[in-house]
């Protein structure tokens, strides 16, 4: 690389690193505090959200790589423009296409990685969250230790807790246990407690009473009891074959995938293909984005009144691309045997990325503008 395409390069990736830091900051912060508000009114502590909130976080900086790579290559060159550095560039002959060369290398870097979280800690990332979610889900003390309301861990079973001392004593406790309706039992204790074993967690009553209601007849069998232990682990095994999702597996064990893998996912071959192509059409994005403002950007001539017409047909055809992904999306969701038209957004930014650096070289524009001016004058 010339000296020229390191000043550029080194512009383009200190404003990228600004604009990725503040939009993944934002929309982080968004996405945090949503999960602050689920996690700690289910009674999670504060680094059970913290882990939550840093598992999302990848996810989080692949959305906005390609904007915060669009945003930098705007901004670098609306600052070129405005120090005039833009026109010196210009004057030493250098063409467009010859200062579009640093915004490829600058593209090609954030596509790069790109590449590495939606390929690699993006898939990890999820799987792990979605194990601590069931982890979460599966806790005892999460699922029912609330005050004050009647929880249902299971269909069937109401428990409800008057209130927890800071021995973490559960003081007049009510169980109602429907999942047999040929017998219903009701349990009234006292106090109880969570014990951990090696079966699973076990709710000790104290001082309590249990109701067995039998069918049919109507019999009603009053049992009271000094103490009692319940089997509350038997409430948790419902969601612990879980399957994985197609999101939470790497993308060189999908290549891989055979037979086993659909059963295990149940999901087709073609859904297969589908997440894999998704997965490598994605990081072009980043390129094509930074391309597209970069060729906007450099049709017209220097104003006075600054660039806004060019940064708003920049934003027009991000914008065009978009809609072309969502499209796309929309229709190989509904059909995964057409997981080719994942590459279309790319190919149509690339397209539009190139008629636009051509019409800001045609040279009948310069002569025209000549002629105005003389016309003028």
């Amino acid at each position: 690389m010339t000296r020229l395409d390191r000043y550029l390069l080194s512009k383009l990736m200190a404003l990228f690193g600004f604009f990725a830091l503040v939009l993944v900051s934002v929309y982080w912060v968004n996405r945090a505090v949503l999960l602050f508000d689920s996690l700690i009114s289910d009674g999670q502590t504060a680094l059970v959200v913290l882990e939550f909130t840093a598992l999302t976080l990848p996810y989080v900086i692949r959305i906005v790589l390609p904007v915060a790579a669009f945003a930098a290559t705007i901004y670098a060159v609306n600052r070129l423009d405005q120090d005039s550095e833009l026109v010196v560039m210009r004057a030493t002959g250098a063409s467009n296409w010859r200062l579009a060369r640093s915004v490829v290398v600058f593209g090609l870097i954030a596509s790069v990685m790109m590449a590495a979280l939606v390929n690699v800690l993006v898939p990890a990332a999820k799987e792990r969250l979605a194990e601590r979610r069931q982890e979460v889900a599966q806790d005892v003390s999460a699922r029912f230790l609330t005050e004050g309301s009647f929880q249902h861990p299971a269909t069937g079973v109401t428990i409800y807790i008057r209130k927890i001392s800071e021995l973490g004593e559960l003081e007049d406790l009510f169980l109602a246990d429907r999942r047999n309706p040929a017998r219903a039992t009701t349990y009234t204790a006292d106090k109880a407690l969570i014990v951990r074993s090696d079966s699973g967690p076990k709710l000790v009553m104290l001082n309590g009473m249990a109701q067995t209601l039998q069918q049919p007849g109507d019999r009603l069998a009053i049992t009271r009891f000094a103490n009692f232990t319940y089997d509350i682990g038997a409430l948790l095994q419902s969601n612990s074959n879980r399957k994985r999702a197609l999101d939470e597996i790497g993308t060189l064990e999908l290549m891989r995938a055979g037979s086993q893998l659909s059963a295990l996912t149940g999901a087709t071959p073609d859904q297969i293909r589908l997440e894999v192509t998704r997965r490598i059409s994605q990081p072009l994005l980043a390129p094509i984005a930074a391309l597209i403002g970069f060729a906007a950007m450099m049709i017209g001539t220097f104003s006075r009144f600054g660039m806004w017409r060019q940064i708003t047909l920049a934003i027009l055809g991000l914008i065009a691309v978009q809609a072309l992904q969502n499209s796309v999306e929309s229709v190989t969701t509904r059909d995964p045997s057409l997981w080719p038209l994942l590459y279309l957004p790319a190919l149509g930014g690339g397209l539009i990325a190139c008629a636009m650096l051509w019409w800001s070289q045609r040279p009948w524009r310069v002569r025209g503008a000549r002629a105005v001016a003389e016309g003028g004058a």
